[in-house]
């Protein structure tokens, strides 16, 4: 398989066809939870969607550290990749698969025992908490799979590669659709078949794609001595990848916390926010495809010393996520209850009309959302980790003050504004760590050239 440099060539161009397959990768993974959304909701009811609505955060909690993090130590690998230090790419390659079997195995401990216990603590529905609970177990018992998933992908897309992993992700998306009809329809397994369905596709899918990558990319062909790695480069691994895992996981905390005071307006509001979420979700994942992009540019770029390209590169990135965002806010203004109606066997008024109310407020902080990807990825890829963990902690506060004060005074529609109050915030500190980050950089660059 080829690999692609993103260090010569037109930066738009090269930015927009590398993160295409991403972006279709983003939707067939989004593809896996609108599946079971859209078979529960439908054959077993809106009170089993609520259920599964309801563990999104958490899920998202370990889902974004796990993804955050491997992305980290693969900065490194870009980078390598970029310097055309092969042999160093491959030990980057050999000290991520350690650390991340670490990772799933203190991830799975941490997570599996208190299932019960962090659904109480969000204030779950009592109607929906027997569901909600099958479900959560499930996922924290496919952590592995999210793990050695994500790795695997954030290896090859460092390479230059985005369209491997898509091929895979379409494998599994099918697959999760034929074990959703057979776990749910079939044996009548409700909430939990949607569960098994996820992790047994995924799990399924990450063997593939590993077999595969070893097995057909020749940078990546690994000896007996490129497992031998030293400290220092386990350090320099975690001191990217582990802040960023963090960073993830903060925010992530805020949607928690947003969750813990829709939960408190009762199941409707529970399933109509889920729903208007997962519409939300679908349409954005291009600006995610964009940022994760400008994470494998910045860092082949940084690894080549091509500083002023990474510059050209963000200019291009915020044209293209303005483009975007208008596509979504019309998408959403046209089709936004057709989608939203889709989760729904018999539609229901209240839910479809509360789900548009977030739907209408978002769209038009799509621009910020995107310039706030675009600036995250580029400081991860310069291996900037403390302005993007500062983003997270400012995101966080605003998230939470949003979700508790607005949501006290305006509630519902507090509790909708909170996302894009966040986002706003963030992407203000980050454009400001960028500008530092990227000033300083090529002073330094001038300094070793003089």
């Amino acid at each position: 398989m080829a690999v692609k440099e993103l260090t010569t060539g037109n930066p738009l161009k090269l930015i927009f066809l590398f993160m295409l397959p991403m972006f279709f990768g983003n939707m067939f993974q989004q593809f896996y939870n609108l599946i079971d959304a859209l078979i529960v909701g439908r054959t077993v009811g809106i009170g089993a969607l609520a259920s599964v609505g309801a563990t999104g955060p958490v899920i998202m909690l370990v889902i974004s550290f796990v993804f955050a993090s491997t992305q980290g130590f693969t900065v490194i690998t870009a980078q390598k990749f970029g310097a055309r230090d092969y042999d160093m790419l491959k030990k980057s390659v050999s000290a991520s698969f350690i650390l991340s079997i670490l990772l799933t195995i203190i991830m799975t401990a941490i997570s599996l025992p208190f299932t019960k216990q962090i659904l109480y603590f969000l204030r779950t529905p009592q109607d929906i908490l027997s569901n909600a609970e099958i479900y959560l177990f499930i996922m924290f018992a496919g952590i592995f799979a999210t793990v050695f998933y994500n790795l695997s992908s954030n290896i090859i897309r460092a390479l230059g590669d985005s369209k491997t992993p898509l091929y895979f992700l379409i494998f599994a998306s099918f697959l999760n659709i034929f074990l959703d009809l057979v776990f749910i329809l079939k044996f009548k397994m409700g909430v939990m078949g949607a569960g098994l369905a996820t992790v047994v596709s995924q799990g399924i899918s990450t063997v593939l794609c590993l077999i595969f990558m070893f097995k057909h990319f020749p940078i990546l062909k690994l000896k007996k001595e490129d497992w031998k790695v030293s400290k220092d480069f386990f350090y320099e691994h975690l001191r990217i990848g582990i802040p960023m895992g963090f960073q993830m996981s903060i925010l992530t905390i805020g949607i928690i916390a947003v969750q813990y005071v829709l939960n408190g307006f009762g199941s409707i509001a529970v399933a109509a926010f889920t729903t208007a979420v997962r519409v939300d979700q679908l349409v954005s994942q291009s600006l995610l495809a964009l940022g994760a992009a400008m994470a494998t540019y910045t860092a082949q770029n940084i690894g080549a010393n091509k500083i002023e390209r990474v510059r050209k590169g963000a200019h291009a990135a915020l044209f293209i996520a303005f483009i975007i965002s208008v596509i979504c806010a019309v998408f959403l203004i046209t089709l936004g209850k057709s989608a939203v109606a889709l989760f729904m066997d018999v539609p229901n008024e209240e839910v479809i009309r509360l789900a548009m109310q977030y739907l209408h407020i978002i769209m038009v902080c799509f621009f910020f959302l995107g310039a706030l990807l675009i600036y995250r990825n580029i400081l991860q890829g310069i291996g900037n980790v403390f302005a993007p963990l500062l983003s997270g902690v400012a995101e966080l506060i605003a998230r939470i003050f949003a979700a508790f004060v607005l949501g006290h005074y305006f509630g519902y529609t507090g509790v909708c504004l909170a996302p894009p109050f966040a986002w706003i915030v963030a992407a203000i500190v980050l454009y400001l760590g960028y500008k530092i980050s990227l000033t300083n950089k090529i002073k330094k660059c001038r300094g070793a050239n003089t």
